[in-house]
């Protein structure tokens, strides 16, 4: 089943975020290789994606995990988090209904 990776960074999380950026990119492509993600990427902190200093507000992952509890697993294990960057992270699970 797919579940949605919600996070929140912290504020001025831009430092740890590409302190962490290389282990975190890593278990994306885990997924990405395994064909079990779907999309991810960080939301920008202004309408642009090269928001420079302001850096990030947050990122989403979506993927296919076994179950709920998988999906957490991986989540509380993301790099970002351990580095502080994530001020909070939400799964859930999603449906997706486009694109076919």
């Amino acid at each position: 089943m797919l579940y949605a990776i919600l996070s929140v960074d912290v504020a001025n999380s831009l430092e740890k975020r590409m302190a962490a950026r290389p282990a975190h990119l890593k278990r994306l492509q885990t997924l990405q290789n395994e064909a079990r993600l779907i999309i991810a990427g960080p939301h920008p902190a202004t309408d642009s994606n090269d928001p420079g200093e302001a850096g990030f507000t947050g990122s989403l992952v979506i993927a296919d995990f076994d179950c709920l509890a998988d999906a957490q697993s991986w989540a509380d294990s993301d790099p970002y988090l351990i580095a502080g960057v994530y001020a909070s992270v939400t799964v859930k699970p999603f449906k997706q209904v486009f694109p076919q």
